[in-house]
């Protein structure tokens, strides 16, 4: 099986240039590349297809390369953006670079190569830059780039404009130096990756690369996947945990899982039909959520962090969050929302000044039903003081109303 007909069979596949030199690249175990520009010290998820995909061509026999945008992540690709994007400074893309090439590495293996694009421009100057790149391009044929006439009414820079150039050199060096014959991206790359066949093209007539774009995962609405009321979901782990990635996943509605299986995981075709097929007989129990919540979190944060994970999850659905080890008890109270209020004395005031309970009545009543908890151990009577053996962490103690409702009091 080929890897453009695997690709088809999800519904990954939007636009690809030739199908031949696609087959070609797989049978010879040629280079694939996908760019990842370093806006930030993280990927997110919106970046977890292009992995994911980048090890779906691993399994295919190819060489993968992700490619990290030193130079290009200085300026920003304008692609069907409405606004320039804020210029990073160097030391903020040094710092991302080493946080994305890890997380990489730890998602696609250590031993793959991560190459940064700034190691083809560092010694190239602006007059090489534009003799020896810039004299190919035809500024009529950038304009009528769709990535950029978009740009257009609303203003684009000189420095966004030579996005493209670059990344169509990006390119060409890849296939030169690094036999790198395939370019993949979101469907909004069509422009900049022809742009790089072109750019191949002046130099050898007969070349064998070719670029291939995916759709965008959208949900049932229409509305891009990973955008989400509570913000961006994150890769690492110190910015979502692996309970919060999981607990995304397991969240998601029916109808959005067979689409998110085949795009997010690398699960066979047939093996993704099946669950879906078991999950309709009893969607209650939520197996495809769940498969799906397991094969994201074990890619991304591994065998251990899907386990930190159900540990979590586990934990909160019993109740007995405080019973958990130090670790895994920091990282759940990282994504709970802090109520701060000023020092109380009793625990009555602990409950009512937090907002826990509305009244004293209300506190009294759940008392004496046994639904309040301070660090999950029932309190059997309101005569007791708030005192620093209850803290947790830096003045914080966790309380919880009734089987599952958790709150983080953090006193003043």
């Amino acid at each position: 099986m080929d890897i453009l007909k695997e690709l088809k069979d999800r519904g990954i596949v939007k636009q690809f240039t030739n199908e031949k030199k696609i087959i070609n690249a797989q049978k010879n175990k040629k280079g694939v590349y996908c760019g990842f520009d370093p806006t930030s010290d993280s990927l997110h998820i919106g970046h977890l297809i292009q992995i994911v995909n980048l090890k779906r061509f691993q399994e295919f026999g190819f060489n993968a390369i992700p490619l990290i945008g030193g130079a290009t992540g200085m300026i920003g690709d304008p692609s069907f953006k409405s606004d320039e994007r804020v210029l990073l400074n160097n030391e903020d893309v040094i710092k991302n670079k080493t946080a994305i090439a890890n997380q990489l590495k730890s998602m696609l293996g250590e031993k793959i190569k991560v190459v940064d694009n700034l190691d083809f421009y560092k010694d190239m100057s602006i007059l090489d830059f534009l003799r020896d790149v810039g004299k190919h391009f035809n500024l009529s044929y950038l304009l009528a780039k769709e990535n950029i006439a978009t740009r257009i009414s609303t203003g684009l820079s000189i420095t966004e404009f030579s996005y493209t150039m670059l990344q169509a050199h990006d390119f060409k060096t890849l296939y030169v130096d690094y036999d790198c014959h395939i370019q993949f991206g979101g469907s909004d790359q069509w422009g900049n990756i022809t742009s790089g066949l072109d750019y191949i093209s002046d130099f050898d007539k007969n070349h064998k690369a070719a670029g291939i774009t995916f759709n965008l995962l959208t949900k049932k609405d229409g509305k891009k996947f990973g955008k989400t009321e509570s913000g961006t979901i994150w890769l690492d782990s110190s910015k979502t945990s692996e309970y919060e990635l999981y607990q995304f996943f397991i969240n998601q509605e029916d109808d959005e899982c067979e689409s998110l299986l085949m795009f997010l995981t690398t699960l066979s075709v047939i093996d993704i039909k099946k669950i879906m097929v078991d999950h309709k007989k009893e969607p209650f129990k939520r197996l495809a959520q769940k498969r799906l919540a397991k094969e994201v979190v074990t890619f991304v944060h591994g065998k251990e962090g899907l386990e930190k994970a159900l540990k979590i999850t586990e934990a909160l659905f019993s109740g007995n969050v405080a019973s958990l080890d130090k670790n895994t008890l920091s990282s759940i109270l990282k994504t709970m929302s802090i109520v701060s209020i000023n020092k109380v004395k009793s625990i009555n005031e602990l409950f009512i000044s937090s907002g826990v309970c509305s009244s004293n009545r209300e506190f009294r009543e759940l008392l004496e039903s046994g639904s309040l908890y301070i660090n999950d151990e029932k309190i059997n009577t309101a005569d007791v003081d708030v005192t620093p053996n209850m803290f947790i962490s830096d003045n914080k103690i966790l309380i919880r109303k009734g089987k599952k409702k958790y709150y983080l009091i953090k006193m003043a």
